[in-house]
């Protein structure tokens, strides 16, 4: 993994997470639709890397004719501040949706929960906001 303040580094694919917090500091965690298996936060203050499985990699050769390493993120704290039922995974229908399940949870349970690939960058951001997770923002 590797942190930059700048362009990410060549051949990885940029991208924004979002660590989504509600008033009790527990994080928005939501299942991928069709791999109900893989749980992530949404997808920032520097660009952290991690590296495509190689399945993935060829399922994207394919399906967006590209050749990324990985992806390069930045990420943002957000917190939540509205009624649960506002949570919608769906849209308005303009777009395909992309989770079908979500639930608040401890940044203990993310880490246990996030797929390999993407533990280290998560143990990052995580260390990172550890500060704003204790305390009432």
């Amino acid at each position: 993994m590797e942190a930059q303040a700048q362009a990410p580094p060549e051949g990885y694919r940029r991208n924004a997470g979002i660590c989504l917090i509600n008033s009790s500091n527990k994080i928005f965690f939501a299942s991928r639709l069709g791999r109900l298996e893989i749980w992530e936060m949404p997808q920032v203050p520097y660009w952290l890397t991690y590296n495509f499985l190689p399945e993935a990699r060829e399922r994207l050769k394919v399906h967006w004719g590209t050749d990324y390493k990985g992806q390069a993120q930045k990420w943002f704290l957000f917190k939540f501040t509205g009624k649960e039922k506002e949570i919608n995974l769906l849209g308005d229908g303009t777009e395909k949706p992309e989770f079908g399940k979500w639930s608040w949870i401890s940044p203990e349970q993310v880490l246990e929960l996030v797929e390999d690939s993407r533990k280290p960058v998560y143990e990052e951001v995580l260390g990172f906001f550890s500060p704003h997770l204790k305390e009432q923002l």
